[in-house]
């Protein structure tokens, strides 16, 4: 009988009785490239915590780290009616926000499908649609009028620099995007413009990145949230830390702002480990990273997102077809050379196929692959999902990790958001399992918990509109540009 060896993890069903000898062997030469041991866990989540404070100082780093101006943590007692806007790359969502004050909260949104022209259209055109949609959703819910305006809360999931908590200077347009006259500017004054044009009642108070508003909408809810985290097309994580340790802003902040002061962080992590020092690349990382657009970009993020999973998949299978002569004899192999044909789902659907003949998988191959694939190989193929996916959930927890420890948290919850985190089969546990590995825990009850976060582009966003109304109204500085 060929198995796996008694160190091996245990397999969830079926065994590998009529898998090849040689077929094994590959097996478990891809099993040991892509299982990641404790004590590496350990490693990696060491250089991370040098490479957030790196982030942090005056010369930085590979992790930008970037203040995000969110200088309180919400009671759970805030108040009153706000608004949030994400603009993302097919959709406007819009969203209305009725805090309770009993850490509570009620929603109402609608979604605007974008006009396939806007993406490279004016920015008039950009902004003077996100306010006549903004006046839809007012003239709707508000039929009566406000009395005041409403402040609003706006995610803008694209690069921008901020220098307070209400501006954003737009680096690069992503995710489609190419619109002229943006790059270069502060895009809330450009919303603001076109909000008065069309007469509606709202105050742009608060540019956020959904990163941040995960994590300030856990916090209201849960108030032993630590951290925001994201997992799934992309990588990230939030987390509040103390002004006078971060040296970047030495010398830079208002006089009103005391050095004991809180200031949540998006730290950007997917460039975690860009000089190649920790990670455990395998030759199919190294090809993925090579034949990116940005190659030597985003090394943490290429290892553990939703974006590439799929993609890790189809070049073992193509290792173990072309260049071993193992799989799919004979058949045309057209589909599995193109790549990323293989989303995140590919994998996790491979992991949820509930039947013993694995007939979900060989559907899954006749369909996207035009390949047929017998038992023995969806037995390998089975296998080699569980270990993309238990190698992303491991190696995704070392920034959880890494926070803990830079900031001494022993006890309390990570927020987490994202279609791998919340979509992916065996993430939660294999992440938990992870964490256990990492800071060595005994109890019964994990002490930091993993947890389904809040809508952070929403209910995250209204809330720090909430929180920087406060400050303004109390005449304090929300940025460096009032110092």
């Amino acid at each position: 009988m060929v198995h796996l060896g008694p160190k091996r993890p245990q397999h969830r069903k079926g065994t590998f009785t009529d898998v090849p000898e040689e077929w094994m062997e590959e097996l478990h030469k891809v099993e040991d490239l892509l299982t990641v041991s404790a004590d590496k866990l350990k490693g990696i989540t060491k250089h991370f915590v040098s490479e957030l404070e790196k982030g942090l100082s005056v010369a930085g780093g590979n992790i930008p780290m970037i203040p995000a101006w969110v200088m309180e943590t919400p009671t759970g007692k805030e108040t009153g009616d706000y608004l949030a806007i994400d603009l993302g790359g097919t959709n406007l969502r819009v969203v209305l926000v009725k805090l309770g004050g009993d850490c509570t909260f009620d929603t109402t949104q609608s979604k605007f499908a974008l006009p396939g022209y806007m993406r490279t259209g004016t920015s008039d055109q950009l902004f003077d649609f996100i306010a006549e949609c903004l006046k839809k959703f007012v003239d709707e819910f508000f039929p009566e009028g406000c009395s005041e305006p409403l402040p609003l809360g706006f995610t803008f999931s694209y690069p921008a620099s901020q220098s307070k908590i209400n501006s954003g200077v737009l680096q690069r347009w992503t995710k489609g995007f190419d619109i002229d006259n943006v790059e270069g500017h502060d895009v809330v004054p450009m919303l603001q413009a076109s909000i008065e044009k069309f007469k509606v009642p709202i105050n742009v108070v608060a540019l956020i990145n959904d990163t941040t508003g995960t994590l300030v909408a856990s916090m209201y809810t849960e108030p032993e949230a630590k951290m925001g985290l994201i997992f799934g097309t992309g990588c990230n994580g939030a987390y509040y830390d103390v002004v006078k340790d971060i040296p970047k802003l030495q010398g830079k902040m208002p006089s009103d702002i005391p050095a004991d002061s809180l200031m949540a962080i998006n730290c950007e992590y997917g460039a975690f480990d860009n000089e190649h020092l920790v990670l455990p690349r395998t030759k199919y990382d190294l090809q993925i990273d090579e034949e990116s657009p940005r190659p030597g970009q985003q090394a943490f993020e290429k290892m553990i997102s939703g974006y590439y999973l799929g993609e890790v998949l189809r070049l073992i299978l193509l290792d173990l077809t072309e260049d071993k002569g193992l799989f799919f004899k004979d058949q045309d192999l057209t589909k599995l050379k193109q790549p990323f044909i293989m989303d995140t789902s590919f994998p996790a659907r491979i992991e949820e196929d509930p039947f013993e003949n694995l007939s979900e998988v060989q559907e899954l191959f006749e369909s996207v692959l035009g390949l047929q694939i017998t038992l023995p190989e969806r037995k390998v193929v089975r296998r080699l999902a569980e270990l993309i996916g238990e190698r992303s959930a491991r190696l995704s927890v070392c920034g959880i990790a890494a926070i803990c420890q830079k900031r001494g948290y022993t006890t309390g919850f990570a927020a987490a958001d994202g279609s791998v985190y919340n979509k992916y089969p065996s993430f939660k546990e294999r992440a938990a399992k992870g964490l256990r590995d990492i800071l060595d825990w005994t109890e019964k009850d994990d002490p930091i918990k993993i947890i389904p976060a809040e809508d952070g582009s929403g209910v995250g966003a209204a809330i720090i509109a909430a929180l920087t109304e406060k400050r303004i109204s109390k005449g304090l500085s929300v940025g460096m540009s009032d110092a």
